[in-house]
């Protein structure tokens, strides 16, 4: 190939994206970098879907748990570790595969990250404080008010996102989707989206599945090891805050196990809100044949390599 390519296999959550990057590092003979940015931390693994050992060894992973909740980490973090450790991979070789269902962490790697005004601390304060006083649901309706459209793809069972985006949009008086894609730094790779697709009940019966298997695999007790850390960023997140609610006495451990899944499903119809925004995205149907994925991928690297990127 005359360019280098990262290859991003993107889609809802559970749908089998991990099974899909090892399959494509190991025909093209290359590494993944994972952008599921809930994976980056050593202490969340049942709940988050961390790859097996048998899935590690299968591709050389980059990315996965190589962070603890104590140490803070952003997607500009993300974005400048991924970059840097792409321009070593690359000059190795052509192909590098990316996979996560962190829409905002692909992006960033593939688009840059976009520029945003400097906040007082004091809107920060104030939105946290609001957070303690009057719960998650006010912070989703003032997002609702001040941002429709970042309201609908943004994870709004999040509170960091939700107090990133609000804060933006009150400290400029705008909507805080309203700086998206507006810088577009060059990059020295082309990015080919690959994306699982499958009917609506296919996902949501694979993550209800996921989600009984992670509660037999022993998430309670995971959970209940970080429960003295709830209030750390990177544990205000699905499988793991509707737990500490049942560990808190506020339901019983069944309602818990049903709000995860509820919270889970919505999260991938987030994501896939997102991801149907991109007009790039190669889609594959769930039950296609690996050899004819790699065949179609092939293909668009071709493409690619001469020119015709769509």
């Amino acid at each position: 190939m005359s360019c280098k390519v990262l290859i991003a296999v993107v889609g809802p959550t559970a749908i089998g994206k991990t099974a899909l990057g090892i399959g494509l590092a190991q025909h093209f003979n290359t590494e993944i970098i994972s952008a599921d940015s809930r994976q980056f931390f050593k202490e969340m693994e049942i709940g988050t879907a961390v790859p097996s050992k048998e899935e590690l060894k299968a591709a050389t992973h980059h990315f996965i748990q190589h962070k603890s909740i104590f140490d803070p980490y952003s997607v500009g973090d993300f974005e400048k570790d991924a970059i840097e450790l792409l321009s070593k991979l690359f000059r190795k070789q052509d192909v590098a595969i990316m996979v996560g269902g962190s829409g905002l962490y692909v992006d960033a790697v593939v688009n840059g990250l976009d520029e945003f005004p400097e906040v007082d601390p004091k809107i920060r304060e104030s939105l946290n404080q609001k957070l303690d006083e009057e719960g998650l649901n006010s912070l989703q309706e003032e997002l609702r008010e001040r941002d429709p459209s970042y309201y609908k793809i943004v994870d709004i069972e999040n509170p960091h996102r939700l107090i990133r985006a609000l804060e933006v949009s009150i400290m400029a008086n705008k909507p805080y989707s309203t700086f998206l894609n507006q810088y577009k730094p060059k990059r020295e790779f082309k990015a080919l989206y690959v994306g699982i697709e499958a009917p609506r009940e296919v996902i949501y019966k694979r993550i209800n599945t996921r989600v009984d298997l992670m509660m037999q695999a022993g998430l309670l007790e995971e959970v209940q090891k970080l429960h003295p850390y709830r209030h750390l960023n990177a544990l205000q997140t699905v499988g793991y805050k509707e737990l500490f609610e049942y560990l808190d006495g506020h339901c019983p451990l069944d309602t818990a196990v049903s709000e995860i899944k509820k919270n889970t499903r919505r999260f991938a119809k987030r994501q896939l809100t997102w991801l149907r925004k991109n007009q790039n995205i190669l889609w594959v149907d769930h039950k296609t044949e690996p050899k004819n994925i790699f065949k179609a991928v092939s293909d668009q690297l071709n493409n690619i390599s001469h020119g015709q990127e769509q």
